[in-house]
């Protein structure tokens, strides 16, 4: 099969190569790849800004795809079934985080790109337990964003509490789906985008917010709580400055630059600062709900398998709305 693969750690790009179809073990199955959507996880792999990855790796854990063959122990899944792969790939069941539903914390998971080959191939292997059936409404393009993008912003978002201001810093493709979720849940959402960025003001106004600015702007109310999705260390004590007493700073990504000292006053009054790690299989199971109930409009761009290199760049320098998605 053909495969866009990470053959060198932090070479900052992928490399095309032929390999023999994998086989799925008991527990597996084989998925046809249909879609993969390009995260910005993978350039924190592909840059070697997460460290230690399989070598040679096959990025991608957007997968959308048809299972092809099912292992021995599979009773979950059926040959033609479609299926979304995610990040967490697999976990040990009987550490203490497992066994209190925080999976997510294991210290033996994998992750799909990043300890188990991907979906920047025209197949994969995933473990059956980490497949999720998929809204029928989303075709397989326009679903794969849903596995990642959606699965953590709706983490984070669940994180900020009842309140009905939420900020935003960084509009790509998980803040242009969780917006359109928090407005169809009656919440208001001020958008921050990289100064100068008037398209990307433009998209998240079109998404729903009611308001729309650059990252050094006030809002124009004080929030209840923001998510950061732009990883920049420098924006914790930008969105503290803003969010009222008792509210609570997401940092949504699985790496970030160093924050910044900041004066203790921006804390005081019990705001809160915490982080997103990885995503649990409930996570998944109640966001596909709700994406099935509302109506969601993934923005994408879709590249061939062979322009990985190109996804991966519009991503890094910011050149699209919305989430790019590879088509095998």
């Amino acid at each position: 099969m053909r495969a866009m693969a990470l053959t060198r750690a932090a070479a900052g790009r992928v490399d095309a190569i032929e390999i023999d179809t994998p086989q799925p073990a008991p527990d597996q199955v084989l998925v046809r790849v249909l879609a993969c959507g390009v995260c910005r996880t993978d350039l924190h792999v592909v840059d070697g800004e997460l460290h230690d990855p399989a070598i040679p790796l096959i990025p991608g854990h957007e997968i959308v795809g048809t299972v092809e063959a099912v292992g021995d122990s599979v009773s979950t899944h059926a040959v033609g079934d479609r299926v979304g792969v995610p990040w967490l790939g697999w976990a040990c069941g009987v550490c203490e985080f497992c066994r209190s539903e925080r999976e997510n914390l294991c210290p033996r998971a994998k992750y799909t790109g990043y300890q188990i080959n991907g979906g920047y191939a025209e197949y994969a292997v995933a473990d059956a337990s980490f497949c999720f059936s998929l809204p029928a409404k989303y075709d397989n393009a326009h679903a794969a964003p849903l596995l990642c993008a959606g699965l953590i912003g709706y983490r984070a978002y669940r994180m900020t509490g009842s309140g009905t201001r939420i900020g935003v810093y960084g509009f790509g493709a998980a803040a242009h789906i969780i917006t359109q979720v928090a407005v169809q849940q009656g919440r208001d959402v001020y958008a921050f985008v990289k100064p100068g960025d008037d398209a990307a003001v433009r998209f998240a106004r079109d998404m729903g917010a009611a308001w729309a600015g650059y990252s050094n702007s006030p809002p124009p109310r004080t929030m209840d709580s923001a998510i950061l999705f732009a990883p920049i260390g420098a924006l914790v004590p930008e969105a503290l400055s803003h969010v009222t007493p008792g509210g609570v700073v997401v940092c949504a990504g699985i790496h970030m630059s160093d924050i910044p000292s900041f004066p203790y006053q921006l804390l005081w009054q019990e705001r809160m600062v915490r982080s997103v790690a990885n995503l649990t299989r409930q996570d998944a199971r109640e966001f596909l709900a709700v994406a099935d109930d509302i109506e969601l409009e993934t923005h994408i761009r879709a590249y061939p398998l062979d322009d990985a290199n190109r996804a991966l760049g519009d991503v890094r320098n910011g050149r699209l709305s919305g989430a790019a998605v590879l088509i095998p």
